[in-house]
């Protein structure tokens, strides 16, 4: 592993994983690269919001949702790697995750993939799949998840 990409979300799971990629990173002397992706659907719902409590003509842009996801990647990053002796860099994209993330895997070089995916039955994930599937059955590296 020479640069690992940890996926993260709100859940506890993606802490514990973001822990792990870090040490893993740490012992091989990886790169490690923490990624929040903000879907267009928070997207549209922050900016509804933020327009209806604040004056006429303020913007959510675009850019302004990815710069709040990169800070959310570095936060989780300082709250769950403080301790372990890894650099790492935090970027905010906005997308679909499943999209973003094997995008960003082939621009970033990334051999090593962790994710959080949601906890589904195997029936519940052949009938109506997820961005996790997806994303393991598409990518060309190594994928780790963890579930809660």
């Amino acid at each position: 592993m020479e640069h690992a990409l940890a996926v993260v979300d709100s859940s506890d799971a993606a802490k514990r994983l973001v822990t792990e990629a870090g040490e893993l990173a740490a012992g091989v002397d990886a790169e490690l690269t923490l990624l929040h992706v903000t879907d267009e659907e928070e997207y549209a719902a922050e900016r509804k919001q933020l327009a209806a409590v604040t004056e006429v003509g303020t913007v959510y842009s675009r850019g302004q949702a990815r710069d709040g996801a990169r800070r959310y990647a570095a936060d989780v990053g300082r709250e769950v790697l403080d301790e372990i002796d890894v650099e790492y860099e935090a970027i905010g994209r906005l997308g679909d995750r499943d999209d973003v993330v094997l995008q960003e895997i082939e621009e970033l070089g990334i051999d090593h993939v962790f994710l959080a995916g949601p906890k589904r039955s195997p029936a519940g994930k052949a009938l109506f799949g997820d961005d996790t599937q997806r994303i393991v059955l598409q990518s060309p590296v190594p994928v780790t998840v963890v579930t809660e």
